[in-house]
């Protein structure tokens, strides 16, 4: 597939799930013309409403399918303006030669500061006292309230949430331990753990941490809960489907557990002002929040402003820096009168034959990288003349090519 592209006039944006316009304003600075639309949308309306462009932003509701990627041949990046990219089908968009971006520390901040909120307001009982209150009811009393100083705070998944998370709890006089897959390095006094059982039986609030992984659905149910601490806390900021809520809800009902936060649903409405359904509703000892752990302004404008520069930039450019699925490149300043991007299976030979068509059709190579990740290569390539219809053809051609842009 040859894509070529003028910097950036004429390139199409869709936007959805409501991103902050600063995203739309750095877009249309280059040229490009951009839709934004405040909610996600299903495959067949995505597709309908995305024929044609090349740049899709999202948040964590709008699912990037096959069948989503079939029907947009003109699609050639994805921007998740959010942490997590399982919405996407990545493997679909790299057969696609599809870049991804995301933002994965843009908002951290603005998660750990609701963590500390509402283990603060759980273990003080403030949601409780404030319903009593609008209800008449003047309650004072001290039993069930505690301080959080000498509390430990236990965190599953150390990644850029839980170590942000693991300091600032350590400053209000929380003792911290963590548990994750992978080796990490504490920070501050944090101790890790040895397994997922040590660390529920041995903390006072749990907090869950961890990514979107297919493998991580169910992560979190029935077995675990019963392991935790009698008169335990536990939130979930990270993912819906790793949860189970029934089992939530029957360890808060009978009492083992004082309390939960939940921000994240299996199942959550398309838009604002749609009908919100969980077993957890009505439960005076949970606080729900609709998905809004990043929801700051601070945070969406930043996410904004940093997904849609990765855009713009890959699309002028060709560069890669922070993809989660194409060679990261640091790419020099641009020499000659085009840049070839080149997206391939990574087999042996692929650079030889590139330069062998180049060489072919008399095509001087004024710049060239090459970047690989698992089974995707990428070369750019600054040539000295704007390539003939002979060359993108031979290009193309070849076995190896996933897609190829011409950026002039």
């Amino acid at each position: 597939m040859t894509t070529a592209i003028q910097p950036a006039a004429g390139t199409r944006v869709l936007l959805l799930e409501g991103i902050h316009p600063d995203a739309r304003a750095s877009f249309e600075a280059v040229g490009c013309e951009v839709t934004s639309l405040e909610r996600a949308l299903d495959e067949d309306e995505l597709v309908e409403q995305a024929l044609g462009v090349h740049l899709i932003g999202i948040r964590s509701k709008t699912q990037i399918t096959e069948k989503v990627l079939a029907g947009l041949p003109d699609l050639i990046a994805i921007g998740a303006f959010c942490i997590g990219t399982n919405q996407i089908d990545v493997a679909a968009a790299n057969a696609r030669g599809i870049a991804v971006f995301n933002a994965p520390f843009s908002n951290t901040r603005s998660v750990v500061e609701l963590a500390l909120a509402e283990i603060i307001a759980m273990t003080r009982r403030l949601t409780e006292k404030d319903s009593r209150m609008h209800a008449g009811i003047w309650d004072k009393t001290a039993a069930g309230l505690h301080e959080v100083r000498g509390r430990t705070l236990g965190i599953i998944g150390y990644g850029n949430i839980g170590t942000q998370l693991s300091v600032l709890a350590e400053n209000l006089g929380m003792d911290v331990l963590f548990y994750d897959t992978a080796d990490r390095l504490p920070l501050g006094n944090a101790r890790p753990v040895g397994s997922l059982e040590e660390l529920l039986a041995s903390v006072d609030v749990v907090t869950l941490h961890v990514d979107g992984r297919a493998g991580n659905s169910g992560f979190f149910g029935e077995e675990e809960f019963a392991l935790m601490r009698p008169g335990s806390i536990f939130l979930n900021l990270s993912r819906g489907f790793v949860v189970d809520q029934e089992a939530l809800r029957k360890h808060l009902e009978s009492g083992h557990l004082s309390g939960a936060a939940i921000d994240v649903f299996p199942e959550e409405p398309k838009g604002r002002g749609d009908e919100f359904i969980s077993p957890l509703r009505g439960m005076a000892n949970v606080i729900l929040t609709p998905h809004i752990g990043g929801s700051t302004e601070e945070a969406q404008q930043d996410i904004g402003r940093f997904v849609a520069g990765k855009l713009r930039d890959y699309v002028i450019h060709g560069g890669t820096s922070l993809s989660i699925n194409l060679p990261a490149l640091v790419l020099p300043e641009r020499v000659g009168a085009a840049r070839m991007v080149h997206i391939h299976r990574n087999t042996p030979g692929v650079l030889a034959a590139i330069n062998a068509v180049f060489a072919a059709e008399q095509v001087n190579i004024d710049g060239q990288i090459l970047g690989t990740r698992g089974e995707i290569g990428y070369v750019i390539t600054d040539i000295g003349a704007v390539p003939g219809p002979q060359v993108l053809a031979a290009l193309q051609n070849l076995p190896q090519t996933i897609r190829l842009r011409q950026l002039n």
